[in-house]
C-alpha cells in the first residue's frame, strides 16, 4: 500500500511485509520515487512471531531491515508489539535492543488489542489468560520507551518514535485532523469532517466499480460539539499536545473537563496548551472518552 502525505516531495512511503521484500524489489521501488519503507516486523523473537501467526522470521525481518538501507532507502520505519499471549519481559527486552542497532529512523510501537472478526477475538478468552499481567505490561512499555529514546529515537506520539526528526507525514496527518483519501477495498478517508470506509470485500468491490455504483459502506459526521472534542483529544495524542489556540470552538463544559484532569493529574497545562502527563499516556482511552 502506497501512503502519499501532502508533502509528497519529501516523503513516499511504501509498507510491506517483510517476507515480500527482496533487495531487488526495493531497487524498483526507489527507482519509482519511494524514499520511505515501513516495515510490518512486529517481534524479533521467533516464538513471538509464531504466537502471532506472523508468517516471517526475525531473520528475514532484519535482513528486509538492511537491505532497504543498503539499496538506498535511507528512512525506515517498523512497527513492534508487546502484550503477547506467553510474551515474557526477557524476550520483548532483546526485541528491543535488537531493533535499537538496526539502521531504522522510526518506529511505531503498539500493545496487542483484540477485535472483531480476527482470529484472536474468536479464541479470546484462552488467548486473554495467556497475555502478561498489568504489571509486566507496564514493565515492558517503560523499558521500551527508555530504551528507544536512550538510542535518539525520540518519542513524538503515544505510539511512535523517530530519530533526527523524520516523524512520519503521513501518520502525523491523522492525529492533526488532516484530511486524506484512501484508495481500494477497506480503505478509510477523511474529508470535510466526514470519515467514510470502503467495503472490505475485494470481490464486492470490484463488482460495485464494474457496475458504477459507490464502493463506500460507513460513513460518519460527528455534530458540534462532538466533532471539535473528537478532533482535539487526537491531537492530544502528539507529546507537544493541543493549543486551545487551534481549537476556538471548545465548549465551556470541555474546558471544565480540561482543568478536571489537569488536577488529576492526566494532562499537565502550559500556558494555553494541555499535553498527557506520563500517567495521562497511560490511560489516554479514558482521557479521550471524558472529552469526546
Amino acid at each position: 500500500m502506497l501512503l502519499f502525505p501532502n508533502n509528497c516531495a519529501n516523503e513516499i512511503t511504501l509498507e510491506a511485509n517483510p517476507e515480500d521484500l527482496s533487495f531487488e524489489k526495493i531497487c524498483a521501488y526507489k527507482s519509482l520515487g519511494i524514499n520511505r519503507i515501513s516495515i510490518g516486523v512486529e517481534s524479533l523473537n521467533e516464538t513471538d512471531l509464531k504466537t502471532i501467526r506472523r508468517t516471517h522470521t526475525a531473520h528475514q525481518a532484519i535482513k528486509a531491515i538492511e537491505e532497504s538501507k543498503r539499496a538506498g532507502i535511507d528512512n525506515i520505519s517498523i512497527d513492534l508489539m508487546y502484550d503477547l499471549p506467553n510474551q515474557t519481559i526477557e524476550s520483548w527486552e532483546k526485541t528491543v535492543q535488537l531493533a535499537t542497532k538496526l539502521p531504522i529512523t522510526h518506529l511505531s510501537l503498539y500493545n496487542m488489542t483484540i477485535e472483531e472478526p480476527s482470529y484472536y477475538f474468536k479464541h479470546r478468552d484462552k488467548i486473554t489468560a495467556q497475555m502478561p499481567q498489568d504489571e509486566d505490561s507496564l514493565t515492558m512499555l517503560n523499558y521500551a520507551v527508555d530504551e528507544l529514546e536512550s538510542s535518539g529515537l525520540k518519542r513524538y506520539e503515544i505510539s511512535a518514535f523517530c530519530r533526527d526528526g523524520l516523524i512520519s507525514n503521513h501518520n502525523i496527518g491523522y492525529w492533526i485532523g488532516r484530511p486524506f483519501i484512501g484508495l481500494g477495498p477497506s480503505a478509510w478517508s477523511y474529508c470535510n469532517g466526514e470519515r467514510y470506509r470502503n467495503i472490505g470485500n475485494l470481490k464486492k468491490w470490484i463488482e460495485e466499480i464494474e457496475n458504477n455504483k459507490p464502493t463506500i459502506d460507513y460513513t460518519e459526521k460527528l455534530d458540534y460539539p462532538n466533532n471539535i472534542n473528537e478532533l482535539f483529544a487526537i491531537r492530544l495524542r502528539l507529546i507537544d499536545g493541543a493549543d486551545i489556540k487551534d481549537f476556538p470552538s471548545l465548549s465551556d463544559e470541555t474546558m471544565s473537563k480540561l482543568e478536571k484532569m489537569v488536577v488529576e493529574n492526566y494532562l499537565s497545562k502550559q500556558g494555553s496548551s494541555f499535553s498527557l502527563t506520563k500517567m495521562g499516556r497511560l490511560f489516554y482511552n479514558d482521557v479521550a472518552s471524558e472529552i469526546v
